[in-house]
């Protein structure tokens, strides 16, 4: 009998190391993913979505060439001598 309760004991020691272990092996595999490079720049996405036939593109589209005139405006005040 003292055989068997001895077996149990191991057996349950042995259990809650394998479920610390494993719980450990789960926190240093669970890191933060690394950052992936955008494939492409905010631009260049706006651009594409304005080209595509999506609903609402044409804003998209209208949006780029006030942003492109404001900072075209922007470099000519910028090259102006006081």
């Amino acid at each position: 009998m003292n055989g068997c309760r001895w077996e149990f004991a191991l057996g349950d020691v042995m259990i809650r190391a394998l479920m610390v272990v494993s719980m450990l092996v789960a926190v240093a595999c669970a890191g933060e993913p690394k950052a992936k490079q955008p494939e492409m720049t905010q631009r260049q996405r706006d651009s594409a979505i304005a080209e595509s036939g999506l609903p609402g593109a044409g804003g998209v589209g209208r949006a780029l060439r006030v942003a492109d005139s404001a900072q075209a405006r922007q470099a000519v005040m910028d090259s102006i001598d006081p």
